[in-house]
């Protein structure tokens, strides 16, 4: 008896399995014309990426280096036949703030010998108003007792923040693909008693972003601007207000990398009430590391910098989007994406051209096939996603539902799904599905035809800091695609070395394809995706 039941549980099992692949059965066709289309001559996302980096980079929110891209990629996108492209203003009359950008840096060591320095300035840092020469002074500052204790002594000084970095020697290889082996890891559920993360981070499992520099000067990490939050924010407002009142000269920072690597972030707000830091430079941790051993030994140092920045007035930010209308008025929509904006010591490829590029080549892809798409397709690129996914956040709140209130507006009922890239240009490996276990058969029938490109890993698991979230937040079905970390992590993110030589272009075609492939099923499905339940108000799901 016990055997029998045993059986006709399994058999069940089978026969449940079965009908959800009969429900999500699959047009090979398209499979077909979309790998197609993406791959080899065909392909478009290496142009557009090049546009994007080295002719229009970088893409700093708020600097007219971002706009001139917008109004590339709304020109493109119709160009490729969307409609209704554009530009949508976020920001409520100048909430993000002032625009910068560097127009130019010069830094090096004039004694005890000369020497050229790797070094950029840091966003929103004012400049030092023509060629400056300073004694350099280590003053590791981090806290208000260690501010007493350089008071009086930093006038006309070119300030260090911390003491000499320890750079130990790679362990481990900077350019890596995800293994079978933490694939099927990342593909099994988490223990609920283990104690286990039920999220994985971006890029997971190898390849941690880089540790901020000391003195939570630049710190900013992931989806932050720089300096953190609460209290280290307000320390370093403080520590702004007190050099700028002891007349330092600039202020100089170790990178947090090593090798010519430079991690660059904010040294202030871009909200003009706030107390503007002097003028910041990051410099490369082997070139730091000199001065700080110089001064160290007691050695004088003196420094020389030309940094020459510029301010654009608050004005209000933006997000760009355009769509391809459904063939069912009635059937709503689909839409996909990836944040635009990038930090500025680069040009911003791999955070995050790579998604923007692979996004907008998905769209036309769709568009070549010249099928239609039962669903509207609506692609939307993201700005001010580096000071916090603030312009996927408005367009939530404008378009969906604010998380204070979680009253649905008319295009909730509408969106089947949201798709978001933003981990670099490795390729795309599967997708994290949100805790949302009811779209697991659905996803298997989707990944079945694109198996042999290595998309294969569904993980019940989540990921965060990305634009994502923002749907997530208010119940909305919304993934991000897991990639190869390749040197995300530790090489490109945030770095001067995020430039259109670190994109991969097999990588980034293979992304293309299974985007395309995503947002086609979704547009043509007759039901929209399963969602998990909407959260309460004020307390989204966002991470």
């Amino acid at each position: 008896m016990r055997k029998s039941a045993v059986a006709v549980l399994a058999a069940l099992g089978v026969c449940l399995w079965l009908n959800a692949q009969e429900r999500e059965r699959v047009d090979l066709s398209a499979a077909h014309k979309i790998r197609s289309e993406a791959f080899g001559r065909n392909s478009k996302v290496m142009d557009t990426a090049f546009w994007l980096t080295d002719r229009y980079g970088p893409r700093l929110t708020g600097s007219p280096q971002i706009k001139e891209a917008a109004d590339w990629a709304v020109k493109k996108l119709t160009e490729w036949g969307l409609v209704n492209a554009k530009i949508e203003p976020w920001g409520g009359g100048g909430t993000f703030g002032r625009g910068w950008e560097c127009t130019r840096l010069v830094a090096m060591i004039k004694s005890p010998q000369f020497q050229p320095l790797i070094a950029y300035a840091q966003p929103w840092s004012p400049g030092t108003n023509g060629d400056v020469t300073g004694e350099a002074v280590l003053a590791t500052i981090t806290n208000a007792e260690e501010m007493n204790q350089w008071k009086g002594k930093l006038k006309g000084k070119i300030v260090l923040t911390s003491p000499e970095r320890d750079l130990a020697p790679p362990t481990a290889p900077l350019f890596v693909r995800l293994t079978d082996a933490e694939l099927a890891d990342a593909a099994t559920a988490p223990d609920p008693t283990s104690g286990n993360p039920s999220s994985l981070p971006l890029g997971f499992i190898r390849n941690p972003a880089p540790a901020a520099p000391a003195a939570g000067r630049g710190a900013g990490g992931r989806g932050g601007a720089g300096g953190g939050r609460g209290g280290q924010q307000n320390f370093r407002s403080e520590l702004n207000k007190f050099l700028k009142g002891e007349g330092v000269v600039a202020v100089v920072s170790a990178g947090s990398q090593e090798g010519g690597t430079v991690a660059v972030q904010s040294a202030g707000s871009p909200n003009p009430s706030q107390e503007p830091p002097p003028p910041s430079v990051v410099v490369a941790a082997e070139h730091y590391n000199r001065i700080a051993r110089l001064l160290q030994h007691n050695i004088p140092v003196t420094l020389e910098l030309d940094v020459q920045t510029r301010f654009t007035d608050p004005a209000d930010s933006f997000n760009i989007a355009a769509e391809i209308p459904g063939s069912d008025p009635n059937a709503g929509l689909v839409m996909l994406g990836g944040h635009f904006d990038s930090w500025a010591s680069a040009t911003g490829a791999t955070d995050n051209a790579a998604g923007s590029a692979v996004a907008m080549e998905a769209v036309r892809i769709l568009k070549s096939l010249n099928t239609p798409l039962r669903r509207t397709v609506r692609i939307a690129l993201w700005t001010g996603e580096e000071q916090g996914i603030l312009g996927s956040r408005a367009y939530v709140k404008e378009h969906f539902a604010d998380p204070a209130d979680m009253k649905p507006k008319p295009e909730h009922a509408r969106l089947s799904a949201y798709f978001n890239l933003d981990n670099g240009s490795g390729k795309v490996r599967g997708v994290y599905m949100q805790d949302n276990d009811q779209l697991r058969p659905i996803f298997e029938a989707w990944l079945e035809p694109f198996r042999d490109l290595g998309v294969n890993t569904l993980t019940i698991r989540n990921t965060g800091s990305t634009d994502h979230v923002s749907f997530d937040a208010v119940g909305l079905p919304a993934f991000q695609f897991i990639q190869d970390p390749l040197d995300y992590g530790s090489r490109t993110h945030h770095t001067n070395m995020d430039v259109y030589d670190e994109l991969r272009p097999n990588d980034m075609e293979q992304a293309s394809a299974v985007m395309a492939w995503f947002v086609y099923n979704t547009a043509n499905r007759g039901e929209q995706l399963p969602r998990n339940p909407m959260p309460k108000p004020g307390a989204g799901r966002g991470r």
